[in-house]
């Protein structure tokens, strides 16, 4: 069968049996946890040498499966492996699947909830000499298969290669062998990169692991927009996206608008699953190939179409609220021709509204903190920092006539609200106070992207006065490590405000 190697997976409980003749084999219950799982550098599926087995001499085979019942024996895991496993000794069942034969024990069998309870009853399939095993899962292999099986006659848990662990994990839950699935979830965890994580994900969602599912969505929310991957983009399906855009926390590089531009070039790859290439020619291709189809296609925007209307869900997610109001990037939109004009003027007519309510009644912004809407309705905005230095910037956009700067030193992260010179008199930006809610979020990612280091605000409202400014997160007592990220969820009006 070969070699499975290089992945050291953590002991689980011994097996050992009282091994009794077949006819009264009732389950796991007979098997004795006398000896302890070891952890081990190796794992061999091949036979061993001639000069492997003369150490075991002293465990005959036809002694052991022929004790009388109830006796306790008691079986080494490198005797139980080599000779019943692979050797296939004394067999009492035979395993059928994948065109291959496995000639195996029940005793060992029934650490397996598959084959426990189909030991159990009186089924026929407990009188066959073969059991046929009907797999259905594309990632159950020979391989995986052999190395599953393998592993009830085993003390230790030697593990393939993350990339492999899917096929393993598929076996364990088709033969229900909890504690192997508990350490592919161990390992999944540990393994999470850009090459493994949508694998990953999708074998946690058929199978119901939870926790495991959390952490590669948490992987990808961090790593989607500050880490992107041409590879990555192809494998997210419609699905995974469209919860991945509508998550407020979303880890957003720049501002809204660049939500749009990673939907855009996700959408042409999906589209393109052959396009090679850098991400820094991405967005000029993606750009250039919906050019022809906007030419082709008249009047119609490429979301109405009959390729562009799967699509149409994910990008029904994106905050347009928070794009519109940017001139560069609403031409970009208008231009592009990717989003239904109906959408936008629903947006343009709400933003104006709000607008006008924010003036006219004279709105300070969020008094109250709905974490709920908060969440759905807030900007989401974001900056990397190289290297260690006073930066300070703004996410551009209106803000409902709220000029916020955000500074950032080695020891604070302050937002101050610059007025300027040129305000209009009456605007609501002169207002005496005005109220933010937000969140200020700060991370440094490792190689693999997995967070290193974070620290968040959470959610929290500020009032400014003119020109004032605010020390939002102290720094003082944290080594900083570069580059570092900040990413920030903004609100500058009150929901109340917003217009249906």
């Amino acid at each position: 069968m070969g070699l499975l190697s290089s992945r050291i997976f953590r002991g689980r409980e011994p097996v050992t049996g009282d091994l009794v003749q077949p006819e009264t084999t009732a389950g796991p219950s007979n098997i004795s946890s006398s000896r302890k799982r070891k952890r081990s550098s190796k794992c061999s599926l091949s036979p061993k040498s001639d000069s492997e087995k003369s150490q075991d001499q002293e465990e005959n085979p036809q002694e052991v499966l022929s004790t009388s019942y109830r006796k306790k024996v008691k079986i080494s895991s490198k005797y139980a492996y080599q000779y019943l496993f692979l050797n296939g000794k004394n067999s009492d069942i035979k395993i059928r699947a994948l065109g291959e034969i496995w000639c195996l024990h029940k005793v060992f069998l029934c650490q397996s909830g598959y084959f426990a309870n189909m030991f159990k009853g009186s089924q026929k399939e407990m009188h066959d000499d073969i059991i046929e095993l009907e797999v259905h899962d594309k990632n159950i292999d020979v391989q995986s298969l052999h190395f599953v099986l393998g592993s009830l006659y085993r003390d230790e848990y030697v593990l393939i290669e993350p990339l492999q662990v899917l096929g393993v994990l598929a076996t364990a839950c088709l033969l229900q062998i909890e504690d192997l699935i508990q350490q592919c979830k161990e390992t999944m965890k540990e393994t999470i990169n850009v090459k493994t994580v949508c694998g990953y994900y999708v074998a946690s969602e058929t199978h119901g692991l939870d926790s495991t599912k959390a952490v590669c969505f948490e992987w990808l929310l961090n790593n989607l927009m500050t880490h992107p991957n041409v590879e990555l983009y192809k494998e997210i399906d419609i699905k995974l996206m469209n919860l991945l855009i509508s998550s407020s926390n979303l880890l957003v590089m720049q501002k809204e608008m660049d939500i749009y531009t990673t939907l855009k070039e996700w959408m042409f790859l999906r589209l393109n699953q052959a396009w090679k290439g850098s991400m820094k020619q991405l967005l000029v291709d993606a750009n250039n190939w919906f050019s022809k189809h906007r030419k082709c296609g008249g009047n119609t925007t490429f979301l109405e179409t009959e390729v562009g209307i799967i699509f149409e869900p994910v990008f029904k997610k994106l905050r347009l609220q928070h794009i519109i109001c940017d001139l560069a990037s609403t031409r970009v939109i208008e231009q592009d021709c990717l989003i239904p004009s109906e959408w936008l003027s629903s947006v343009y007519k709400q933003q104006w509204l709000t607008l006008l309510k924010a003036e006219q009644c004279r709105e300070i912004g969020p008094q109250h903190i709905n974490e709920i809407e908060l969440e759905g309705y807030s900007m989401r905005c974001g900056k990397r920092i190289i290297k260690d230095g006073k930066y300070s910037w703004k996410w551009s956009g209106y803000n409902f006539g709220f000029p916020l700067h955000v500074i950032f030193t080695s020891h604070y992260i302050i937002f101050k609200q610059n007025l300027f010179n040129q305000l209009c008199e009456g605007s609501d930006c002169s207002q005496h106070l005005r109220n933010i809610a937000f969140k200020l979020t700060l991370v440094y990612f490792e190689a693999s992207g997995k967070l290193n280091f974070r620290k968040t605000t959470g959610y929290k409202i500020l009032t400014f006065e003119k020109d004032e400014e605010q020390v939002v997160m102290k720094l003082d007592s944290i080594v900083l490590k570069f580059p570092l990220y900040i990413f920030c969820n903004f609100l500058f009006v009150s929901l109340k405000h917003i217009g249906n």
